[in-house]
């Protein structure tokens, strides 16, 4: 059984994406050990809190520093023993500490085609602003592993979705989600789960 932790910072509709693979059996031999977000408005901790799954809040406003804040959400995660972590619309800087602790088993799904619209910056509608702005025609989403760098660590899966003449960032962030992101955050979640994607220490630099 795969056990896995979910960090997210708003509605969680990602989160909602696995719980239904879950629920469904499109998620094989998984179970969400722990829901945190640094944000205590967000509505995937209601998600969870329904769905009876063990959740958390650790918000940097309650610590004196980032280093104090890195350090409380590290502790909560290891409490936790997770197998896999994974980054649901978790717009945080993950620390160095746990990337190295947890090497080869975060991952994150990110609304855009690797290697277009990534690094700092871009995340949530500013993805989707800038490549209305460049007037792309293929957009979509990825899911990789994360590493210590933003947006660079290993590929997964990715999955193309069609840009309108018409879209709003607004209109196009719905359409990536709903064609790419809650397809392949799953499917990426139970080729772990199952051994066909190798994780931790088998994964290779990209």
């Amino acid at each position: 059984m795969l056990k896995i932790a979910v960090l997210v910072s708003g509605g969680g509709t990602n989160l909602q994406a696995i719980m239904d693979g879950i629920a469904q059996g499109e998620i094989r031999d998984t179970e969400i050990v722990l829901v945190l977000s640094n944000n205590p408005g967000a509505y995937a901790l209601e998600r969870a809190k329904k769905a009876g799954i063990a959740n958390i809040c650790v918000s940097p406003k309650d610590y004196a520093d980032r280093k104090d804040f890195n350090a409380a959400m590290l502790a909560k995660i290891d409490e936790a023993a997770p197998d896999l972590i994974v980054l649901a619309g978790f717009l945080v800087v993950i620390p160095s500490e746990m990337t190295a602790k947890y090497a080869g088993r975060i991952i994150n799904i990110h609304p855009s085609l690797i290697p277009s619209f990534c690094g700092t910056g871009y995340y949530g509608l500013k993805v989707h602003e800038a490549a209305l702005a460049r007037g792309v025609k293929i957009t979509g989403a990825t899911v990789h592993f994360v590493d210590e760098g933003t947006d660079t660590g290993p590929i997964i899966l990715q999955k193309a979705v069609e840009v309108q003449d018409d879209d709003t960032p607004e209109v196009l962030q719905r359409r990536v989600m709903e064609e790419a992101e809650w397809k392949i955050l799953p499917k990426a979640i139970d080729g772990i789960a199952t051994g066909s994607i190798p994780y931790g220490k088998a994964v290779k630099k990209g």
